[in-house]
């Protein structure tokens, strides 16, 4: 995903949302159907091409304003909690990042529900899950309406599973993948035949099995469950490293992306639709030899964002008007034909344009409509608060038995009294 942020420094950030959020930018309140200016800051991260589609909006609304604001996730969300807890300096309209949500929904008061906005009538328009992640847990609060989500599939190398006498159709090879014991089965035959492993990311293999549990790592209590199925899929992972089934390579590090190019190893399991631009980036002349299919046993989702309007807003029921206009299914689909940001509203998934949607890099595969059927098998999860501590200790342990050939069953009781320790701490 970080191949879509653009990089701005935090500073220079700071003071652009600062200057945006000046109240003597901002008009006196009116709805936008009367003769009355209204003026919408817009915050968002990485590279939406919502321009365009405020450019489009504006003409149909004359006298509504729309600034748009766009600078890294990082700095884009510290600013949001910094203006929201100061009460001063909060825009009109803020994206929120999935892995942010629950952080932010602590601070529900400083946000208009929009449920008192009509958000009722727009719950039919998007995935039953991504909804209830932009809400409370009671349902009684809707935080924010979905944008783009993060499907997952299976990428593959076709040299390497043809070198190893698999199959390479990716109906044939999905046949083949039913079960995650057939996923080890198979990496054994890779080992033997190519030498070679059959993902070289823990990260990712560990990824693809937490998400399809319908518990990750806190119930909705907030109590910490780690040590039911998400152990389940540490344990599988660990074994697979310790084998040589799974290589070493951490995420977002050139060894990383050099082994997309070189083909050093078989399958990417757990792979969002956005990852489809990373790989390109990293391995420009590997077109025809990626290729995409099910993942064993179900999908999951990887990303994904809503948007919000704090309470800060003086215009919010033009802002719910045109957040509702941007995550509509007619405006989704532009933004995925002009950013590739895949949508979160279904009737999209009827579009004859979007199923229709290949790509010769993967092997001329029907992209669109292997991600869409995997978004409509994806369990709705909480995430909570403290998501981010454990997923990095959890992986932290991965890497050191990957890296450092660490006892895994060591590593765990380690990850687990860290992460213990950082939530009573909270």
């Amino acid at each position: 995903m970080k191949k879509f942020v653009s990089m701005l420094t935090a500073g220079a950030l700071a003071l652009s949302l600062v200057g945006c959020s000046d109240s003597n930018e901002k008009a006196s309140s009116g709805k936008s159907g009367s003769d009355e200016k209204v003026t919408l800051d817009f915050w968002v991260f990485g590279s939406t091409g919502y321009q365009k589609l405020i450019d489009e909006y504006q003409k149909d609304h004359p006298n509504v304003k729309i600034k748009l604001n766009e600078g890294e996730l990082n700095d884009m969300h510290n600013n949001l909690f910094t203006s929201i807890s100061a009460g001063s300096g909060a825009p009109d309209i803020a994206m929120i990042e999935v892995s942010q949500m629950e952080k932010f929904k602590e601070a529900s008061e400083r946000f208009y529900n929009l449920k008192e906005y009509g958000a009722d009538e727009y719950e039919k328009n998007f995935l039953d899950w991504k909804w209830q992640q932009g809400q409370s847990v009671d349902g009684s609060f809707q935080m924010g309406f979905p944008t783009d989500i993060g499907p997952t599939a299976m990428f593959y190398r076709t040299d390497v599973l043809e070198a190893a006498g698999l199959p390479t159709k990716p109906e044939e090879l999905s046949a083949k993948l039913n079960t995650w014991e057939d996923f080890y089965e198979m990496a054994k035959t890779v080992k033997e035949k190519t030498g070679k492993p059959m993902s070289d990311s823990p990260e990712l293999v560990f990824n693809a099995l937490r998400d399809q549990q319908s518990e990750h790592y806190f119930n909705e209590k907030d109590e910490l469950i780690i040590q039911e199925s998400v152990k389940d899929a540490y344990d599988y992972t660990a074994k697979m490293i310790q084998e040589g089934l799974v290589g070493k390579n951490s995420l977002w590090t050139p060894e990383w992306g050099s082994a997309m190019a070189d083909g050093s190893y078989a399958v990417m399991p757990g792979a969002p639709a956005w990852m489809m631009g990373v790989v390109k980036g990293n391995a420009p002349d590997a077109g025809g030899k990626w290729s995409l299919t099910n993942i064993p046993e179900g999908a999951g989702n990887w990303g994904g964002s809503f948007l919000t309007v704090p309470k800060e807003s003086k215009h919010p029921e033009e802002a719910v008007e045109f957040i509702s206009w941007l995550t509509s299914p007619e405006s989704q689909l532009k933004s995925f034909n002009d950013m590739g940001l895949f949508p979160s509203t279904p009737d999209v998934y009827e579009n004859e344009d979007f199923l229709g949607t290949t790509d010769e890099y993967f092997s001329g595969q029907p992209t669109a409509k292997i991600f869409a059927e995997a978004a409509k098998s994806v369990k709705p999860v909480y995430m909570g608060k403290n998501y981010a501590i454990v997923n990095t200790e959890i992986l932290t342990a991965l890497t050191n038995v990957a890296t450092k050939k660490a006892d895994p069953e060591k590593e765990w009781n380690k990850a687990v009294e860290r992460i213990e320790k950082q939530i009573g701490r909270q």
